[in-house]
């Protein structure tokens, strides 16, 4: 199905039901996000707000909420794509079958972008503040778009060839933005735009940028699309969507003639601004940073555009369905880009770049009596040395040769690594590193540490499936909960600082350093052990984005031997908040109250009230 834009798109949605349209006026402070989450919380609808308070737009949200969107979206392109996909690694089968893959030719012709007059585009010139202002969470900084499409070009080489397309967000309003002619631009390490910002102020010249939203679905996930070197996001957009990307240059900037919305305007070089806070996909609040000033040319719009978002916040939400969909498109396309690799899983409920589990090849000794971690050790670098991956914070990887394990799999996974850890031997620590701009569990923004926790070979121990008595009667440690077999939580006084951290650690080490609890490989400290230990996901998230490796992982009987540091007791993660974290995002009650009109009898979305 080619669509035209997010209207026809929608109306799609419509005739399949998987669209509800909501009639009354609704807030775009707050509400609309709170119903938006309550609606992806239930597995509900696309939503499609059709009169927003001081707004003439409509706005739609939960678009990519669920897998079958996804599917029926793009119903017509997925199978073509995985084909081109295969065929790009090898080439010869395609020619090998000419007759029965010329359609396949003929879908690829929509890779081609198509330049058009500006006048198809009917388009008219609007100011921000007649855009949807959306606030998401109480204490953001302002209105953002969370779904934008952020283009640039090469200031050596313009032109859509050297393009970038991806998804940054946008701070529309708020803080020090000087009203409809500042917005803020916050981007993170490894983005594309940042080549063309870093080659413009090279060159002494603003960089221009143009802000796509909406338009038809393709280019939203086009956006996020981690695409192979020589292809470009508008290339993939054209196929995906089945038609080609439709696009022509005002006063220099690109414009897409199928968005709903066109932002466009200058980063001045050196010109930056506070940014934030925001709510962002960790859960947690992004805090207030300088980041780039986009100087505002021109906003264009559509007569009936429909502006699209979605709401980020504790995992999982609408955003993993795009990590979801780009595995399914690109397969196994990982394995030809790492060698020896088999899966690799960024596991979205820890915030998906604080963890990430993998599984390798072990052929490096055939013939050595011990097994032991080798190449598994070589992939983890190559890990760590590719794109998006390598923000990984923590990094486990273990190889099966009985392929009886996967990474989707997480307490399978998890308990197969344990089963086999050495901890005097396989943690392998990156310190005064660079993380995700989003975590705030590191020393700075951008900075912290990384652990490689690499285990491989027999089996050492049978996990422990019950709390050993020990843990009961701990000074200053209680409530103990196990989490997963061989994990356990124990509750603590909340953190206060390092020295009273690495105090209390010493005082865990004194009372257990002299027990056998080989059974139970991981202890996880938290001041709520109970709420740790209730749900994979309060375990996964708690104690991946609260954890700084190089700083909150203590051992029973850790020693440090010529650089390495190991342990041969438990290992222990201090999963505390710490106060220099950013704050949790809480749902806002008055607001909760408030949207209650919607579900009640004769509301637009009276039958998905919670029973």
């Amino acid at each position: 199905m080619s669509y035209t834009g997010t209207e026809s798109a929608l109306l799609d949605l419509e005739r399949k039901g998987m669209l509800v349209r909501i009639h009354e006026e609704v807030d775009p402070y707050l509400e609309m996000a709170a119903i938006h989450l309550r609606i992806h919380e239930n597995n509900g609808p696309a939503l499609l707000f059709e009169k927003i308070k001081g707004c003439k737009f409509r706005a739609v949200s939960n678009i990519f909420g669920h897998p079958d969107r996804y599917e029926y979206l793009f119903r017509d392109s997925i199978n073509a794509i995985q084909k081109l996909i295969s065929f790009r690694k090898d080439p010869v089968s395609a020619l090998k079958n000419p007759v029965q893959n010329f359609s396949l030719g003929l879908k690829a012709l929509n890779a081609l972008p198509s330049k058009r007059s500006f006048s198809s585009g009917r388009f008219r010139e609007i100011s921000i503040s007649d855009l949807p202002l959306i606030t998401h969470w109480k204490d953001d900084g302002g209105a953002f778009v969370t779904l934008p499409q952020v283009y640039s070009e090469d200031p050596f080489q313009p032109g859509v060839g050297g393009s970038n397309l991806g998804m940054y967000r946008i701070q529309l309003n708020g803080n020090e933005y000087v009203k409809d002619r500042e917005i803020g631009l916050h981007y993170q390490l490894h983005r594309g735009i940042g080549i063309h910002q870093t080659a413009a102020n090279r060159k002494g010249a603003p960089l221009k940028v143009s802000i796509f939203v909406g338009g038809p679905p393709a280019h939203t996930v086009a956006a996020v699309m981690p695409l192979p070197e020589g292809m470009s996001e508008l290339q993939f957009a054209g196929l995906l969507g089945s038609r080609r990307f439709r696009y022509c240059h005002v006063d220099g900037y690109c414009i897409s003639l199928d968005a709903d919305f066109v932002i466009t305007g200058e980063i001045i070089p050196d010109l930056n601004k506070p940014e934030g806070p925001f709510g962002d996909h960790l859960g947690y609040y992004s805090l207030q940073h300088p980041f780039p000033v986009l100087k505002v040319h021109k906003v264009w719009a559509k007569e009936n555009a429909i502006w699209p978002f979605t709401v980020v916040g504790r995992p999982p939400q609408e955003d993993t369905g795009f990590g979801n969909f780009i595995h399914k498109l690109t397969g196994q396309a990982i394995r030809e880009e790492i060698p020896g690799v088999r899966e690799v899983h960024a596991v979205d409920a820890a915030g998906v770049h604080p963890l990430l589990l993998a599984i390798g090849s072990e052929r490096y000794t055939p013939y050595l009596k011990e097994d032991r971690p080798a190449e598994i050790l070589t992939i983890a670098n190559h890990i760590l040395g590719t794109g998006q991956l390598s923000l990984a914070k923590f990094l486990f990887i273990t190889a099966d040769p009985s392929n009886t394990i996967s990474t989707k799999d997480i307490k399978g996974y998890l308990s197969y690594l344990l089963e086999r850890i050495d901890l005097s031997r396989d943690l392998h620590f990156h310190t005064q590193t660079s993380m995700d701009t989003l975590d705030y569990s590191g020393t700075g923004l951008n900075a912290g540490s990384k652990v490689v926790i690499a285990a491989y070979g027999k089996k050492k121990r049978e996990l422990a499936l019950q709390i050993p008595e020990k843990l009961s009667r701990l000074e200053g440690f209680g409530k103990p909960r196990l989490i997963l077999p061989g994990v356990v939580a124990l509750q603590a006084m909340n953190f206060t600082g390092y020295q009273k951290a690495s105090d209390e650690m010493v005082s865990l080490n004194e009372q257990l350093k002299n027990e056998d609890l080989d059974l139970l490989p991981l202890i996880i400290i938290s001041e709520d052990s109970e709420f740790l230990a209730a749900t994979l996901n309060n375990f996964l998230w708690t104690s991946f984005t609260r954890t700084n490796p190089s700083h909150d992982i203590y051992g029973v009987n850790s020693f440090s031997e010529f650089k390495h540091w190991g342990c041969r007791g438990p290992l222990i993660f201090d999963a505390r908040s710490k106060p220099h974290h950013a704050p949790p995002l809480l749902k806002d009650a008055a607001t909760e109250e408030k949207i209650e009109r919607f579900f009640i009898k004769g509301g637009s979305l009276e039958k998905f009230r919670l029973k």
